[in-house]
């Protein structure tokens, strides 16, 4: 760990919004400290094997991402002539040239541990990942038929001359370059696009179908190059590439002058894959000639492109999760669910009484898909109202939405059309509510929608009531199954009227921005937010017992930064969970030194934000889908709820956080320099709050 950065004063009064770049850590180099972090969960050979590739696949992902919306934004501004510099005091030029420097060790530290550690451990298991010229004749002759009937029909070889312009290269997709010898035209180049409609790892024909029978796959790339001779009769192939672009895909849409949101972003998507290059990716053994050729037609600089030694485009590692070898996988688990919200029970009559906190995944998220079924079938339930923002491919939860009108039913759902990369999802299911009649509604111009919120309004036998569901996470089955969530289920007059008030707010005219319970952003949660922070400073100075411990994703905003330097500086105690990126500084003498950061990468994507305010004794605790983000605080719609039954305060403060903050096999701890340390149980009890959970919450 290097030295802490000199503290400078804080010129608060002067510049409340505003930080010294001292203090504050770059939010991209931060993001890149989290995907190393990923990256991590590969080397530990704790992980089952294949969870290990799976990391690998999600690092790759994950990397991809940040080039095609965070370096691309980056680019932009150098494009622009943007000089102005970041909170961490970076130009753009500046930041790009830090973001390579910090990329290039982890690109190579996961090429290593793919061919170095992952391939000799998947053949010594009986996965074997072949080179094509490994193969035995029987083999070459599988791959062979395989090739001419399912691959050729498909591929579309495409000359590159003075009559065959540089084609368009789609994004993320896996090329070949081809280098041909011609006698009379000399040396011709030729792109062959491998097909994404076919599995990437090819698997070959066994004698046995017994499960321990080894399994060979080869790439789908090494098979096209091996025949390349028939999409190219009577040339002569001497050599062909392997390369991949990635493109600017961060959407821009001018809300304001839009007739029709729906088609509009609609219309940006069709766009997306047209994007400017931001990365170009070569094989490591690249000619000098194919890689400036790919360079000129591509408009990228040296600093764009990006060798790697082995295949390109590892996220589609992920196939692996198909094959059958539990042994090399986590152990599968049963999510639990609470007696009352069982389906043969009647969950409203559960609901009533009292409110009941699910954790997902260790809860299961189906009761959440059944009461919304419900509903739909319940004659006394005259109204539903939901958001939703990813919701996923094949949704139960839309399927229950059409039903629900189908049955007569008034149905809103506040869809959010910007939700990026579920956009096109997002407008299927949009067309298919509104052609059953669903009030189908895009949310408030130039705000996303994020707050995870459902009304049932039922007319029950002593009057109508409000049914509410209040969750940190999407409505979304799969991701239910491996994010850290959790939701409420309550009858609370309170916030059911909130909740309405809200609906009204973005389906109508309503300019609604105080709520009861609910801490809604844009208007009031970052107030509120740093009001409890002023709370606890003056708490603390009455009793000295301040405290708080806040469970979230990515803490950048500099206001929010600022009020935790100035609660630390007066003695509060401040223990953070972030997952992602923190751009704070931790441990600072006579700034930061009673601030602890942590972060938790393990089995399940931690994803539920908690908030917890000591308040001198009367705790408050808030859930919802906010991090601490000018995003979040600013631009769009989310809601805080609180937690007002004691018990469930206790069991989160001293079960759900306590484990969190004594975790000490998946966690790690921010210095003030950026960097992170993964805490070992040496001696002590090894505490995982994951493992932990996951088994307290195991049905009997």
């Amino acid at each position: 760990m290097t030295s802490s950065p000199t503290v400078p004063a804080l010129t608060l009064p002067d510049a409340p919004n505003h930080i010294n770049p001292d203090l504050y850590i770059d939010r991209e180099l931060s993001w890149i400290a989290f995907n190393q972090r990923v990256l991590e969960e590969v080397q530990d050979a704790r992980n089952p094997l294949l969870e290990r590739v799976n990391f690998l696949s999600i690092f790759s992902a994950n990397l991809d991402e940040f080039f095609m919306i965070r370096v691309s934004g980056v680019k932009k501004q150098i494009q622009a002539g943007v000089t102005q510099r970041a909170p961490s005091g970076l130009t753009p030029m500046e930041q790009f040239q830090v973001i390579r420097a910090a990329l290039l060790p982890q690109l190579a530290e996961r090429q290593r541990l793919f061919q170095e550690d992952l391939l000799p451990a998947l053949h010594a298991t009986g996965i074997h990942l072949l080179n094509y010229n490994d193969l035995t004749p029987p083999q070459h002759d599988a791959l062979r038929r395989y090739y001419e009937r399912d691959v050729f029909p498909v591929l579309t070889p495409l000359a590159i001359d003075a009559s065959h312009p540089f084609p368009f290269i789609s994004n993320l997709n896996v090329n070949l370059l081809v280098v041909i010898e011609d006698a009379e035209e000399g040396r011709l180049f030729a792109r062959v696009k491998v097909p994404e409609v076919l599995p990437r790892l090819v698997r070959l024909p066994t004698d046995t179908n017994a499960l321990d029978a080894p399994i060979h796959l080869v790439l789908l790339e090494d098979i096209i190059a091996a025949n390349l001779g028939d999409l190219f009769p009577g040339k002569d192939v001497v050599a062909n590439y392997v390369f991949r672009v990635t493109r600017d895909t961060d959407l821009t849409i001018q809300e304001d002058e839009a007739l029709d949101l729906l088609e509009t972003v609609e219309d940006s998507i069709r766009q997306r894959p047209f994007g400017t290059v931001v990365r170009l990716s070569l094989d490591a053994d690249t000619s000098t000639e194919v890689r400036d050729f790919l360079m000129t037609h591509l408009e990228v600089g040296p600093d764009d492109v990006y060798t790697e030694d082995g295949p390109l485009r590892l996220s589609s590692l992920t196939e692996l999760n198909n094959l059958e070898r539990p042994d090399l996988k986590y152990p599968s688990f049963v999510p639990a669910v609470p007696v009352a919200l069982r389906p043969d029970g009647d969950m409203f009559a559960a609901i009533r009484q009292g409110p009941i906190l699910l954790q997902h995944p260790f809860d299961s998220f189906t009761p959440i898909i059944d009461l919304v079924r419900a509903a739909a079938r319940d004659p006394q339930v005259l109204a539903i109202k939901q958001t939703l923002y990813r919701v996923g491919r094949n949704s139960p939860i839309v399927a229950a939405l059409v039903e629900a009108r189908e049955e007569d039913k008034q149905v809103a759902a506040v869809v959010e059309l910007k939700a990026r990369f579920d956009e096109e999802n997002n407008i299927e299911w949009a067309r298919e509510m509104e052609k059953v009649g669903v009030h189908t509604i895009y949310g408030i111009s130039g705000l996303k929608t994020h707050a995870k919120m459902l009304i049932i309004v039922r007319k029950d036998d002593d009057g109508i009531r409000r049914y509410v569901h209040l969750g940190t996470g999407n409505y979304n089955a799969s991701t239910a199954h491996g994010y850290t969530d959790m939701g409420l289920l309550t009858t609370d007059d309170a916030l059911g009227a909130d909740l309405t008030e809200l609906f009204n707010v973005l389906t109508g005219y309503s300019a609604q921005t105080k709520y009861r319970r609910l801490l809604v952003a844009p208007h009031e949660l970052r107030p509120a937010f740093l009001a409890k922070i002023d709370r606890e400073i003056a708490q603390h100075e009455r009793s000295g017992n301040g405290h708080l411990i806040f469970k979230f994703n990515a803490l950048t905003d500099e206001e929010m930064i600022l009020a935790l330097y100035r609660a630390s500086q007066a003695g509060v105690r401040v223990d953070l969970i972030i997952r992602g990126m923190c751009c704070l500084r931790p441990g600072i003498p006579g700034l930061s030194e009673t601030i602890q950061v942590r972060s938790i990468i393990g089995r399940f994507l931690e994803h539920n934000r908690i908030y917890y305010f000591h308040n001198g004794g009367a705790s408050e605790i808030y859930l919802g889908s906010a991090d601490l983000m000018d995003r979040n605080l600013d631009r769009r719609v989310e809601a805080l709820f609180p937690i007002e039954d004691e018990r469930q305060r206790r069991y989160l403060r001293d079960v759900v956080l306590k484990l969190y903050l004594q975790d000490n096999t998946q966690a790690r701890v921010l210095h003030a320099d950026g960097t992170y340390t993964r805490l070992t149980p040496g001696d002590q009890t090894a505490i995982s709050a994951q493992q932990y959970l996951l088994e307290m919450k195991a049905p009997l």
